[in-house]
């Protein structure tokens, strides 16, 4: 399923086959929480700018349009008419972020629907039921993500609680994946460490969930307020734990620059909503640094976005137009900027895997890794 190629450092270049095809790592996954990229992307779009792996949202599709439904319409892959592999998260995230009125028991989350108010209950079944539904290639367990800082005998409690949850997880998508009517019988559940930004509950937690030899394994809670340097510290803590042969996935993370120092501390697989988020506010990424479309100085700029880009929209559009579009409010602006910068976040993991192939990512690391939060200078 997973197979490491070549290091440098920490670094590792990869290859990932699951039922939907064969994933070169490291990869960016590209974020469609409710089966469509914010910003008016579709799945032909998305192989268009390079995305390998598309990604879901469990609890969001769960709400609407109801798992169900989407096993109804053949899995998740059918219904957005996406080919390639596809990783659903777990939900517990959103619940722990969105959903109110929370009550955490070893049986699972009760809570009420962001949109409605209804009380639903998750747990670590139904879980796994409601992304069996989905169809997914890659199912992450059930967890609790805490905030941080959380007090220390907190955290330890629900590392326990969410290894427990673990064991239940696994047991059911096994259970799931013999049944005659599943979707995807092939789908592989990723563990989740966690602990906070406690090292030693990491490492705990770490090795408790290795023992369970499971597909792929995620680093989850950071990227949620904490120091970058605390979170670059706690990946270096737990990677010596992480089994070798086993993908990892740094869950939710982030700019440019986290990117290449995730790969140079030993991740494979990443997400993040910021590249289309920033996108519809016209902040685009650029091999120069950042730009703002929205800023005067782009008013009559023949140029493309990035002079150093062949996406689509720099292929054909200029900086004005674009600048336009956003002054004037108009959809395409969004759109324009989203498939810009998700191209950018493809092209970006495809230049590391370039340079891991070429042995020289400590120079591309260098090069590249401050200058991408930059602002651009013209």
């Amino acid at each position: 399923m997973f197979e490491v190629l070549k290091t440098e450092g920490a670094a590792r270049r990869g290859v990932f086959t699951c039922a939907h095809g064969t994933v070169q790592t490291p990869v960016f996954m590209n974020v469609g929480t409710q089966g469509a990229i914010k910003g008016a992307l579709s799945a032909a779009d998305l192989k268009n700018i390079g995305c390998q792996v598309e990604l879901s949202n469990t609890y969001h599709l769960h709400l609407r349009p109801g798992d169900e439904t989407v096993r109804a319409m053949g899995g998740l892959h059918k219904f957005m008419t996406w080919e390639g592999p596809i990783l659903t998260d777990s939900g517990g995230f959103q619940v722990f972020s969105l959903a109110s009125l929370r009550k955490i028991k070893e049986e699972g989350v009760y809570f009420a629907s962001h949109i409605d108010g209804r009380k639903i209950f998750m747990g670590p079944e139904e879980s796994m039921q409601i992304q069996s539904n989905l169809g997914s290639d890659m199912c992450m367990a059930f967890d609790e993500c805490v905030k941080n800082p959380s007090p220390y005998e907190y955290v330890k409690d629900s590392v326990q609680r969410t290894y427990r949850w673990l064991v239940r997880c696994k047991n059911e998508n096994a259970r799931l994946n013999q049944l005659e009517t599943t979707v995807n019988p092939q789908q592989m559940l990723w563990g989740i460490n966690q602990g906070g930004t406690f090292a030693d509950l990491r490492i705990e937690h770490m090795k408790m969930i290795a023992d369970l030899d499971l597909p792929g394994y995620a680093i989850g809670g950071l990227a949620v307020g904490e120091p970058t340097e605390t979170m670059y510290e706690i990946i270096e803590a737990i990677e010596p734990y992480m089994p070798k042969n086993k993908t990892r996935y740094l869950m939710g993370v982030g700019t440019p620059s986290n990117i290449i120092e995730g790969v140079a501390r030993g991740v494979d697989f990443f997400d993040c909503v910021m590249p289309a988020r920033n996108a519809r506010h016209a902040k685009l990424f650029t091999w120069g640094g950042t730009r703002n479309l929205k800023n005067a100085k782009y008013e009559r700029d023949e140029r493309p976005i990035d002079p150093e880009c062949d996406c689509p929209v720099c292929r054909r559009y200029s900086r004005a137009y674009v600048h336009h579009l956003f002054k004037a409010e108009e959809m395409l602006a969004m759109r324009l900027s989203v498939m810009h910068n998700l191209y950018f976040y493809n092209k970006l993991t495809q230049r590391i895997r370039e340079a891991l192939d070429a042995g020289r990512f400590a120079q591309f690391r260098a090069e590249y890794s401050e200058k991408l939060g930059r602002p651009a200078e013209d």
